[in-house]
């Protein structure tokens, strides 16, 4: 007799994962696609749609070889928020523009921040201001850079629901998406805002608006011939990968932060009532009636994986290893991790990482030491950046490939001062999904799927030493910020 089971893919960053549950949680097995973000130029960041599509249906048909499953429903999750425009018959016309890291549209949102009645404006009406993250001045770009494309351009998607209309013809987006696509939404009265629309998406048609566990369709006979999904099961609606993140782990709760370790780093504290702030993102839950603050680093995984190759492609656990006879402080050295610009707190496209104290006997492991550093003093920043903001941090929720090992957790822990619950399933994303999809076929609970596994807790003495530390890396960025403006092309 086949188990029955629910489907769960999320499209990364640097990686696709896909899973198998039972429809009490328990994993079946996984699978999983690296990728590469295309560049076209210093700032931009792209991904073919096709890409994604062809990800879904290898590993869904990896996943079902074995004819041990029937799968009942499935859900998605995708990096965001990202701009793929198609004409009206749904044909991508460009590849997709990606998320924060892609920094082209600074001229743009000065424009659109002018054009909404200023930061001011913006914050009470859709939760953040205009910044690298934000959809409107990426669709003002291609307006204003590829106008024969902007022109034919009628619909817009993000990951999640690309894959939501390839598997089932719908044309949604969750609410959540919808809160990320700046200026687009109005996140008090949760639908799209039809005077903002109007500068930023020209002649384009709006999805419709979801939740992220409602059902967006059924898999069409077209999809499952190329899947081998099902025809018929429900699709649910999903949402931007972080917050399905958060869903994995339970960090739903008012108080809660879910820590997400991937290619970057995402804060996400779910809080009572709306709170906005110019540096950070305010926006809709994954969950109808829930709000969250958000912030995001722009790199973080993505620098150690930088380092590894160029170490050769070494192996992570002889980097940790290194990266913990190194000690705290990396003996000397201090790193500021935006190599790819930052987003929150300090919303800067032209920043750029820095590495401070170098000296002919620093090794490997120092570097990869600093690097896991800077990202925990990127999270520090964050996470008091929150709290001045009006955010309510009781708990921390780790999750993500950045959880294994130990080291990095430890040394986050260490450096905010704070404990971090280590759940028992760190897959993320493509879990959460999963768990959406088990919620359309009756009652799932989160605590029943993923309960903690342990509690990373912080040493007080590293703590006190990496308070210091805290201080010279708060001092680095005002320190080289006009330089590395200049060597970032920016007078």
């Amino acid at each position: 007799m086949k188990t029955k089971a629910v489907f769960g893919i999320d499209i990364g960053t640097g990686s696709s994962k896909a899973i198998l549950t039972t429809l009490d949680g328990s994993v079946i097995r996984s699978a999983s696609r690296q990728h590469s973000v295309l560049v076209p130029e210093p700032g931009m960041a792209e991904m073919d749609a096709d890409l994604w599509w062809h990800e879904l249906t290898g590993m869904a048909r990896e996943l079902l070889a074995a004819g041990d499953v029937d799968v009942v429903a499935a859900g998605v999750s995708g990096m965001g928020p990202c701009v793929l425009i198609t004409d009206g018959d749904n044909r991508p016309l460009r590849n997709a523009i990606l998320y924060g890291i892609d920094t082209r549209a600074t001229v743009q949102i000065q424009q659109l921040t002018a054009e909404c009645g200023g930061t001011a404006e913006l914050l009470k009406r859709c939760g953040s201001a205009l910044s690298t993250q934000a959809v409107g001045p990426k669709l003002r770009w291609l307006a204003n850079n590829e106008p024969e494309v902007f022109a034919r351009a009628r619909r817009l998607y993000m990951p999640a629901s690309w894959l939501a209309h390839k598997l089932t013809g719908a044309y949604v987006l969750d609410h959540h998406s919808a809160s990320q696509s700046t200026p687009l939404y109005d996140t008090q009265a949760q639908e799209w805002y039809a005077p903002y629309s109007a500068l930023a998406a020209p002649g384009i048609e709006l999805p419709e608006l979801l939740w992220p566990s409602d059902v967006a369709g059924h898999i069409t006979a077209e999809a499952a011939a190329e899947s081998g999904l099902p025809e018929g099961i429900p699709v649910v609606t999903g949402t931007i990968d972080a917050w399905t993140e958060a869903v994995s782990v339970g960090a739903q709760g008012v108080g809660d932060l879910m820590l997400m370790y991937g290619t970057t780093m995402f804060l996400i504290n779910t809080v009572a009532t709306a709170v906005t702030s110019e540096n950070l993102w305010g926006t809709v839950g994954a969950f109808k009636g829930t709000r969250n603050l958000a912030g995001g680093m722009a790199t973080s995984g993505a620098i150690t994986g930088w380092l590894r190759e160029l170490y050769g492609d070494a192996d992570y656990p002889e980097l940790l290893e290194l990266a913990a006879v190194s000690g705290t402080g990396a003996r000397g050295l201090l790193m500021l991790p935006y190599f790819a610009g930052e987003r929150t707190p300090i919303a800067d496209p032209y920043a750029r990482g820095v590495i401070a104290g170098l000296r002919t006997d620093h090794g490997r492991g120092d570097l990869y030491r600093a690097a896991l550093e800077a990202t925990a003093f990127g999270v520090r920043h964050n996470v008091e950046a929150i709290e001045a903001a009006g955010g309510d941090i009781r708990r921390i929720v780790a999750v993500g490939g950045g959880t294994q090992g130990g080291l990095w957790t430890q040394i986050v822990s260490d450096v905010t001062g704070l404990p971090q619950v280590i759940p028992s399933v760190t897959v993320g994303a493509s879990f959460g999904a999963a768990f959406l999809a088990a919620g359309a076929m009756g009652p799932a609970d989160i605590a029943d799927w993923n309960p903690p596994a342990g509690i990373i807790d912080p040493d007080p003495h590293t703590h006190a030493r990496y308070s210091e530390l805290y201080e010279l890396y708060l001092e680095l960025y005002p320190a080289t910020k006009n330089i590395v403006h200049r060597l970032a092309g920016k007078s």
